[in-house]
């Protein structure tokens, strides 16, 4: 996998799970990484564990759903750092509730932080991935909402699949400034957030998986550092579903 070794990315969502994952992969390889999350205890335990280890990391407690906040995040990472190459736009909730009883005031939240954060973490970014030169945006989707549905999850998956539609356009918008906008769909992840749903629900998960296992967040990493590599810059607008084949059976084996 390419070296980053001089590059800047900032990781959304970072003190937790998949973003952590993804903040822990691009510092082996050499990065810059500005790690983000509302959390600022569980952040700055991640910095910490990520900077004993010798790697460069900035903590950037934010709310991506506020503007204000993440255009000072991006102005602290630019200036520590020099700039921006890449931007993972990981930050996401999920919190179960039915049609019948979800409120309003929760699916303006999921679609703030999970869709609106998107969009503002891009236009706060987007001055320093111009001046980069080949500036990557890496959205993390899911496979539900844009290709399943699970019972209790009609506000994510509605943010999910949002984040595609806006993906698109991004893609299109920025391409002339040699930015690719991609996105990554993971399927069921070992994460602490996934073990909190229960172990029924994990087992029945996996047997709907061909390859007979969770996914880790090593295996998103690796697709979000395909798409932030230098060899990928004629990939753009596209979504890779990462879940060991779960989206494949028509029906149970």
């Amino acid at each position: 996998m390419t070296d980053f070794s001089g590059k800047t990315v900032i990781v959304t969502g970072a003190s937790t799970g998949i973003g952590l994952g993804i903040a822990a992969a691009f510092a082996r390889k050499g990065a810059n990484v500005a790690m983000a999350a509302r959390g600022a205890e569980r952040l700055d335990a991640a910095v910490k564990t990520l900077r004993d280890s010798g790697f460069s990391v900035l903590a950037c407690p934010v709310d991506v759903a506020n503007a204000a906040g993440v255009q000072t995040m991006c102005e602290t990472v630019a200036q520590t750092f020099g700039g921006i190459d890449i931007l993972c736009a990981n930050a996401g909730i999920y919190p179960v509730a039915t049609i019948e009883d979800l409120t309003e005031a929760q699916w303006d939240e999921v679609m703030d932080v999970n869709a609106k954060g998107n969009f503002l973490s891009v236009k706060s970014c987007l001055p320093y991935l111009r001046k980069s030169g080949a500036g990557r945006v890496i959205l993390t989707s899911s496979i539900t909402g844009p290709v399943t549905g699970i019972h209790g999850l009609s506000h994510y998956g509605a943010s999910k699949a949002a984040q595609l539609g806006f993906m698109r356009t991004a893609a299109m918008e920025l391409a002339k400034d040699g930015i690719t906008v991609n996105a990554v769909l993971p399927g069921m992840i070992e994460t602490e957030a996934l073990a909190a749903l229960g172990d029924a629900f994990i087992a029945s998960s996996i047997a709907l998986i061909p390859v007979q296992r969770l996914g880790h967040v090593n295996d998103i990493a690796n697709a979000v550092m395909f798409f932030a590599a230098p060899e990928s810059g004629f990939v753009t607008g596209q979504g890779l579903i990462v879940d060991g084949g779960q989206t494949l059976p028509e029906a149970p084996s």
